[in-house]
C-alpha cells in the first residue's frame, strides 16, 4: 500500500481513490468523537467535510502490516491547523481498520506559559 498516495487522496477528498485502498468490510474509528464508520460512512464523513484541505505527513512508522502516521492537516487557506495520528492496519495491501486520534493545534495553556517551561516546536501554528 502506498501510504503517501492514500493520504493525498484523503486530503483531496477523492472518493473513488479513497475507496480503492479499503477492504469492503473495513472500519474506521475516530476515538476523539466516539464514532465508528463503515467504509461508505467514512467516505461521506471525509469527502463531505466542508472546505478544501491540505496537509503533510510528519512521521511514518511501519510494523509489518501496521502503518502509524502523524499528519498535520489544515484548510488550504491555513486558517486552522490540526494533527491526526492514524493507526492503519492492512491485509494484502488493503486497509482493514483505521484508528484515528484528532487534535486541534494551539498554544500551550496559560498555566504552563506562566511557568516559562517548554519551547515552541514551530513558530507558526
Amino acid at each position: 500500500m502506498d501510504i503517501h498516495h492514500f493520504i493525498k487522496a484523503v486530503l483531496a477528498q477523492d472518493e473513488s481513490a479513497i475507496r480503492s485502498y479499503f477492504h469492503e468490510d473495513a472500519y474506521v474509528n475516530w476515538h476523539c468523537s466516539n464514532e465508528r464508520f463503515t467504509v461508505d460512512e467514512y467516505i461521506v464523513a471525509n469527502c463531505e467535510y466542508p472546505g478544501d484541505w491540505d496537509g503533510e505527513l510528519e512521521r511514518l512508522e511501519v510494523l509489518d502490516e501496521l502503518y502509524i502516521a502523524a499528519i498535520r492537516v489544515y484548510p488550504k487557506d491555513k486558517s486552522a491547523f490540526f494533527h491526526v495520528v492514524s493507526f492503519i492496519r492492512t491485509r494484502q495491501g488493503k486497509i482493514i481498520s483505521m484508528d484515528e486520534y484528532w487534535a486541534d493545534d494551539g498554544t500551550a495553556p496559560q498555566w504552563r506559559q506562566d511557568k516559562h517551561i517548554g519551547t515552541a516546536i514551530r513558530t507558526e501554528l
